[in-house]
């Protein structure tokens, strides 16, 4: 009997599919958008934030909200029980990333007539990645499934890992998960970094991503700046820079000197926690190591910063 699937986590909606459910799926979040099909859906949460808002402004929001002992995300009852799902996919790991597991539950407690089963994803480092893979497949029926699909990823991620191995010097770099205020991003970056041949001087692989001041960054002095802000893609990173490039600490930065500045869609691949972080680290190792990677990722995961024309 085919499983009725909701999923309000885009990255769970993105390992549904890749384990072949996709057909199963009868509901998504309102940030679920790859594969491109799953437009179809309808969207069954709703965010609290005002997005179009400046990244401080944001910021201050998702602050206030979660000090209130809210969420960022709002549920929609009526219809996940008009969806009759019988498996709906959320997660623990970030309540300002997606729909927590505690709104699920007073949904599915209220309303939801079909008592579907709950799927908790926390992917807090590169392993979680592959056990959350292999818990939806065993909540699906199918956990072969979930098996042939980490070692495909795995695999895939060991061949980049065996081809920068000897790589000499293994420049570091900085990984911006929020301009403003300052944010580095931990959880599974770090990780990809060594994959793709570098060090992370301020991220810390297995914690949550961590505010920093400027100074730190100026203090590591990264040989390449990365920015990937959650939930933001190249151009809205870009419309976002002027909040980090107009600090006079900016220019004493070697990167900026050197042109090593790249914008990265963060929505996309960094901030999402599924089967895209094998190309999450190939858009790294092309950016750490120009010239000797190139897995057709630039121009559209990842771009140059230009500032003032002065560098592309």
């Amino acid at each position: 009997m085919p499983h009725r699937i909701v999923s309000l986590i885009a990255s769970a909606t993105e390992i549904v599919c890749a384990l072949g459910f996709e057909r199963e799926l009868v509901g998504r979040s309102h940030e679920c958008d790859h594969p491109p099909g799953v437009a179809r859906l309808p969207t069954c949460s709703s965010s609290k934030v005002k997005v179009e808002a400046s990244s401080r402004a944001i910021d201050d929001q998702v602050q206030a909200i979660v000090r209130d002992g809210l969420s960022v995300y709002s549920v929609d009852p009526v219809l996940l029980d008009r969806l009759a799902p019988t498996v709906i996919v959320t997660q623990t790991q970030c309540e300002v990333c997606a729909v927590s597991l505690r709104d699920v539950e007073r949904a599915v407690c209220d309303l939801v007539r079909s008592q579907p089963a709950i799927v908790s994803l926390e992917p807090m480092a590169l392993g979680d990645v592959w056990s959350d893979i292999r818990a939806v497949a065993a909540a699906l029926g199918e956990p072969a499934r979930g098996d042939e699909l980490v070692a495909r990823l795995t695999g895939r991620l060991e061949v980049l890992r065996d081809a920068t191995r000897t790589l000499r010097p293994r420049p570091s770099i900085a990984c911006v998960e929020w301009i403003d205020p300052l944010m580095m991003a931990g959880n599974w970056v770090p990780e990809l970094v060594e994959c793709a041949g570098g060090m992370d001087p301020l991220g810390e692989a297995g914690a949550h991503s961590g505010y920093r001041d400027i100074d730190e960054l100026v203090a590591a002095d990264p040989d390449v700046i990365a920015v990937m802000p959650c939930g933001f893609d190249i151009e809205r990173a870009e419309r976002e820079m002027p909040a980090l490039t107009a600090r006079p600490e900016w220019r004493r930065l070697s990167a900026v000197r050197e042109g090593r500045v790249v914008i990265t869609d963060g929505n996309q691949y960094f901030n999402r926690p599924g089967p895209r972080v094998v190309e999450s680290a190939e858009i790294l190792a092309e950016c750490l190591h120009p010239g000797r990677f190139d897995f057709g990722h630039c121009g559209r995961g990842w771009r140059s910063w230009e500032a003032s024309g002065s560098y592309g």
